[in-house]
């Protein structure tokens, strides 16, 4: 069976499962690993195989592998690579959520700036804040803040709520530890630190891209603040300032991994065999970064809950339970991506791609675009791109490193949000827009900043491959 027909199959089967059948994505990903991986012949397997450099004997193993273990094997590996991180990125986002640490850095940022640039704090808060916390949670967050500051202002409620969404949404798909980008980076062999570098470049630079076009479609369709009157004070959006944690304990949780991790980076590059390189290998190494600003995310939450240890632990169950199904429907990716591998779909894209003279950046772009517009998950569209071009990637020879490869996917995962993305609704039916409002606005910019971001990616490796 020809792996283009095989990738089809598995498509259909996500996204039937997804859009139409509406059932959870763990569910439809690991029904389309399982009819995939029936469906493809061993000498497929043993093609793949043989390509990545496994002796005839190995090859001949592995397509003869039963489905359960490979299933299993895939499942655990993804684990492995990932659950931990997940846990622990989402510990700290719900304890600088429920300690006040997230509202603590936005206030502080109005503060400095002045409540005439609140549009670009809002859009550096959700910068920031995206890194730890997931989209829509971050949302969530500011939407009083933006609600409140439209009503003392009277103006810019639509270009508050853009810069609320172009902030967090570009760190949601490249910035690790959010569960896109993670998988992205682990998958495609992709440094961690330089990912976590790459992301927040990137990110600022299509952010930028987004708050640029807020400020034009502000300007283009005045939108009132829906039912609220002018004069409401923004602290009756948030609670107590004196019962928020200091500014220097709530930004810790954050600082603290991309500090250490791209400290070991740095090091390994610059100073390895040092005592410096040496423990930053110990306490640099990811699980080991979350794991320390978890437990700094979770003393502050202890401390401004003064003490009440029965609710700091109510707050880590709602957080691991959370995280328990976005380490599932990861796990289930990586099942998935790992089956669509061995029908030698990346071989035929390769080989198509050199025929046709295709770069792997746009194929990368271009094809996490589809599957997100046709199922709305940007993680779910990261991961079965990261499936499908994973084999080419590994096969190297791109001309630049793969860290270009996982930010082009990151970038396609934002084109292009519509009703069968749970962020167009939460963004739309927390703001008080319309449909066509919300399409208008929060859609047609995530497509910019992606588009934006694919330019400036293929400017970069052509001029800096880092090879």
């Amino acid at each position: 069976m020809d792996p283009f027909l095989l990738l089809a199959i598995g498509m259909v089967v996500v996204i039937g499962g997804i859009v139409w059948l509406k059932t959870h994505a763990f569910i439809a990903l690991l029904a389309a690993a399982l009819v995939v991986a029936v469906l493809t012949p061993p000498g497929h397997i043993e093609r793949v195989a043989l390509s990545e450099g496994a002796s005839p004997t190995a090859a001949a193993a592995r397509a003869a592998e039963p489905i359960g273990s490979k299933v299993a094997g895939l499942f655990g590996k993804s684990c492995t690579q990932l659950g931990l991180l997940i846990a622990m990125a989402s510990i700290v986002g719900v304890s600088l959520l429920a300690s006040g640490g997230a509202e603590r850095i936005v206030l502080a940022a109005l503060k400095v700036f002045g409540e005439s640039r609140a549009p670009l704090v809002f859009g550096v808060c959700g910068f920031v804040l995206g890194i730890p916390i997931f989209f829509d949670t971050v949302f969530l967050l500011l939407i009083p803040l933006a609600r409140a500051m439209a009503a003392r202002t009277g103006r810019d409620y639509l270009r508050y709520v853009m810069c609320i969404a172009a902030g967090t949404t570009m760190t949601h798909s490249l910035v690790p530890p959010t569960p896109g980008p993670l998988f992205a980076a682990q998958a495609l062999k992709v440094d961690l630190g330089l990912m976590i570098v790459g992301g927040l470049v990137f990110g600022a630079i299509t952010t930028a891209a987004g708050l640029l076009y807020a400020w034009w479609a502000n300007r283009r369709w005045p939108t009132p603040l829906p039912g609220t009157e002018a004069g409401k004070e923004l602290s009756s959006a948030v609670r107590p300032v004196e019962s928020l944690p200091p500014l220097g304990l709530a930004l810790l949780p954050i600082v603290l991994p991309i500090v250490l991790i791209g400290g070991l980076t740095i090091s390994q590059a610059v100073a390895k065999g040092t005592p410096l390189a040496r423990v930053m290998a110990q306490v640099g190494q990811p699980n080991v970064a979350l794991a320390l600003a978890a437990t700094v995310a979770l003393g502050t939450l202890i401390w401004t809950l003064r003490g009440n240890r029965k609710a700091a632990k109510d707050q880590v169950q709602a957080a691991l339970a959370d995280a328990g199904t976005i380490i599932l429907v990861t796990a289930a990716g990586g099942i998935f991506g790992g089956v669509l591998q061995e029908t030698g779909v990346g071989l035929r894209i390769r080989d198509l791609a050199e025929v046709y003279r295709i770069g792997v950046l746009p194929l990368a772009f271009f094809v996490t675009a589809l599957v997100r517009v046709a199922q709305g998950s940007a993680t779910v569209a990261m991961v079965t791109s990261v499936g499908i071009l994973g084999g080419v990637v590994a096969a190297g020879d791109l001309g630049y490193h793969p860290l270009y490869v996982a930010l082009a996917i990151g970038c396609g995962s934002k084109l292009v949000p519509w009703m069968n993305d749970s962020g167009f609704w939460v963004v739309g039916r927390m703001s008080g827009f319309s449909e066509v409002q919300t399409l208008r606005s929060f859609s047609v910019m995530l497509a910019i900043m992606g588009c934006v971001g694919f330019v400036v990616i293929l400017i970069a490796a052509r001029l800096f491959p880092l090879v």
